[in-house]
């Protein structure tokens, strides 16, 4: 079998595919739409946790699957703030937390892309994962908050408050890489033989 087709690639490859699909559920009209745009931006968030377990227990990670998985990622989550940004949820200091979520995903790329020329890794830490987490459930809630006000007062509250504490740990997660690359980044000094 093709590295391509390992079933985590196959996950990651449908969180891609999925994103496009959310766009347009997004855009459309009507609860009904909102709703089909959450499920998607569910099942891709989901996908996300699946295709690296899948790849942990079936011994089946791959070069391609650790290239492109960091890419369907910050494509999703870089999507669905654009949307967000679009239709007016964010505006003044609303704003911030998704900027902040945004620059630290462009950096992150540039970082793991120099790091990975240097032959070096940076693991990915348990509060990333935890910063993933947050970040999928707030933008999750805003995604659904005009429905979601309906029911619960304070939902989009919420998912504001939220979406600051992963942008908070997006620059803690963020220096790590930082911190990395700097190391390496340095010139190193000749050794005298």
């Amino acid at each position: 079998m093709t590295v391509m087709f390992r079933l985590p690639n196959l996950i990651t490859i449908l969180r891609i595919v999925l994103v496009p699909v959310f766009a347009v559920a997004f855009w459309i009209p009507g609860d009904t739409a909102r709703l089909t745009a959450f499920g998607v931006f569910c099942v891709a968030g989901i996908s996300d946790a699946l295709d690296g377990l899948a790849a942990r227990k079936l011994n089946a990670g791959s070069d391609f699957g650790r290239m492109l998985d960091p890419i369907a990622d910050k494509i999703l989550v870089g999507v669905a703030l654009m949307m967000l940004v679009a239709e007016g949820q964010f505006d003044g200091w609303k704003l911030v937390p998704a900027l902040v979520i945004l620059s630290r995903e462009f950096l992150v790329s540039g970082l793991r892309e120099f790091l990975a020329g240097a032959d070096v890794s940076v693991p990915v830490s348990f509060f990333a994962k935890i910063k993933t987490t947050i970040q999928m459930i707030a933008i999750g809630a805003m995604i659904l908050g005009p429905i979601a006000e309906k029911v619960v007062p304070g939902a989009l509250a919420f998912a504001y408050v939220a979406l600051w504490v992963a942008a908070a740990l997006t620059v803690a997660t963020g220096y790590v890489y930082l911190r990395a690359g700097l190391a390496h980044a340095r010139p190193r000094r000749e050794t005298p033989a």
